[in-house]
């Protein structure tokens, strides 16, 4: 599995947290029969690894269910075991080095160009420049007129509204979670939530066909 292709096509990461492993296993399956394929279970919510391997169990296999947040090895170790499609790491931490040991996939989170090539240099498929919002995709564009070949994932305070000026900057993708999750991960509605994640994919312009409906 090509992660960066797979990202790149898709356009969009959704970022689930949630207050227990059934509900995001909801939310995994809610986003996934919307058509959002392409999703990462953060290991700050309760039972993350046990959400992964549910989840990972009862999906499509084009559906892709990484871990996020992953702080050590011996969270890419649990991640590996649990089915996780890919890992995702808030910066160069011990975990993402396990990680490509590992063979996962990598989303190395960075900020700094600085940042950004040493979490290429450590073999990340991809960088997640984060906080997106807080710098805007202005930034974005900066990092690239000096790096043009970084694969740069935007994450971090993106709605459907502001996700389309990333990709125009040169995202590969976007990562949404708070805007897209909603109240969902809380045992919100998972209707809204599918309402969201539509709207989120024509304003990317998506064009894939939602899981369900295949």
């Amino acid at each position: 599995m090509d992660l960066l292709t797979e990202l790149t096509d898709r356009k969009v990461l959704a970022v689930v947290r949630a207050d227990t492993p059934d509900l995001a296993v909801a939310c995994i399956r809610t986003l996934a029969g919307a058509g959002v394929t392409a999703l990462e279970v953060s290991l700050t919510t309760p039972g993350a690894l046990d959400a992964i391997a549910r989840a990972r169990a009862d999906s499509p296999p084009d559906v892709l269910i990484g871990a996020g947040t992953v702080l050590t090895a011996e969270h890419a170790e649990l991640a590996a075991t649990a089915g996780a499609s890919f890992t995702v790491t808030p910066g160069l931490t011990p975990g993402a080095p396990r990680s490509t040991a590992l063979g996962l996939p990598l989303l190395c989170g960075a900020l700094t160009p600085t940042e950004v090539l040493a979490a290429l240099d450590a073999g990340a498929t991809a960088v997640k420049v984060f906080p997106a919002a807080t710098h805007g995709p202005g930034y974005l564009r900066d990092l690239l007129a000096s790096l043009p070949h970084a694969p740069l994932i935007a994450i971090g305070g993106i709605d459907a509204a502001a996700a389309p000026r990333y990709l125009a900057a040169g995202a590969r993708a976007v990562g949404v979670g708070s805007p897209l999750l909603g109240d969902a991960g809380r045992g919100g509605s998972l209707t809204a939530l599918a309402e969201r994640a539509a709207r989120l994919l024509r304003a990317v312009g998506h064009r894939d066909t939602p899981a369900a409906a295949r």
